[in-house]
């Protein structure tokens, strides 16, 4: 087969960074075809006044990409996985999974101190509920301030203002080259990443059969299994990517060990569990972990989150 495949992402220099990488491994895969990358904005690359959570839209970093994918102008969208909300636009799917980066969390300080060490009331630069809830959780005494704009930004920002440290994926700040500057690993047990963190998932229209034996060979089984039961927790809870909502899935084997936690907001009370199974039974456990969240009492802490922050749920 011969032909032209253009490749959709957001525009920001860590999507493109993904999209290329995407890219490079497709060529290989498929020398024949030629592949081309189209960027573009979205809705939460337009906003950066406002709060993600208080913005009230779904899908504020693919939706765009995915009008695009249904309207034939693109052939597949990029995303990091953790933007994808768990309900599709109907006609789309998830084609492929890559290989996942290590999906914690790291803290960047200004005068190099860990989370243990910052002073009583260090400021800390978040736009994420879920990191916001674990961090005061762990510590209640730290501030937590909102911090949008893409990495080099929110980077800057750190050196600029008067924030003690940031917390930022992991995935993002190797894949741009940051490494240098992490001051730590946030341990698991202080905070779960968000659903899908670390990956690199490539949206396809369902029906595309071409498309998608075009990108089967940068699916990653183990990554797609692990988030798959991640985003079945997240989907079973109700939950959109602005929640205070942390999940991690791991690949032993043929074994699926899947941990979640819900936190609250003010860093009072958190409930948080581990399951495992067959990794044939991903989407299973996924719900099994969210139903005994919701009787450890999740419901009531999503409940009291969604008052006080009015963010919409994934519905």
């Amino acid at each position: 087969m011969t032909g032209d495949i253009v490749i959709g992402t957001r525009d920001s220099t860590l999507a493109m960074w993904q999209a290329e990488w995407v890219t490079g491994a497709l060529r290989r895969a498929n020398p024949d075809l030629n592949f081309h990358v189209r960027g573009m904005k979205t809705k939460g690359d337009n906003i950066l006044d406002v709060a993600l959570a208080k913005i009230g839209d779904k899908g504020l970093f693919t939706k765009e990409l995915e009008v695009a994918l249904l309207n034939g102008e693109i052939n597949l969208a990029v995303h990091s996985m953790k933007d994808l909300p768990t309900r599709l636009p109907e006609g789309l799917a998830i084609g492929a999974v890559c290989e996942r980066e290590y999906p914690g969390d790291v803290l960047i300080s200004k005068n190099g101190e860990t989370l243990a060490e910052l002073k009583t009331g260090a400021r800390i630069g978040t736009s994420s509920l879920r990191r916001r809830a674990q961090l005061l959780y762990y510590r209640p005494d730290l501030r937590i301030v909102d911090l949008r704009g893409n990495l080099t930004t929110r980077l800057r920002k750190l050196r600029e203002t008067d924030l003690d440290a940031v917390v930022l994926a992991y995935s993002g700040i190797k894949r741009l080259g940051y490494e240098d500057l992490i001051t730590q690993l946030i341990p698991f047990d202080i905070c779960l990443p968000a659903v899908g963190q670390g990956s690199i998932g490539v949206e396809i229209r369902i029906d595309d059969a071409i498309t998608r034996s075009i990108i089967a060979p940068i699916d990653h089984e183990q990554s797609r299994i692990a988030v798959e039961a991640e985003r079945s927790f997240m989907k079973r809870l109700e939950g959109g990517c602005q929640v205070p909502i942390g999940a991690l899935g791991r690949v032993e084997n043929d074994l699926l060990f899947l941990e979640g936690v819900v936190a609250d907001l003010h860093g009072k009370n958190a409930v948080r569990h581990l399951v495992s199974g067959p990794v044939q039974n991903a989407g299973q456990l996924g719900i099994k972990l969210a139903d005994t969240l919701l009787e450890m009492g999740a419901d009531k802490i999503l409940t009291q989150a969604r008052r006080e922050f009015g963010f919409y749920d994934d519905k």
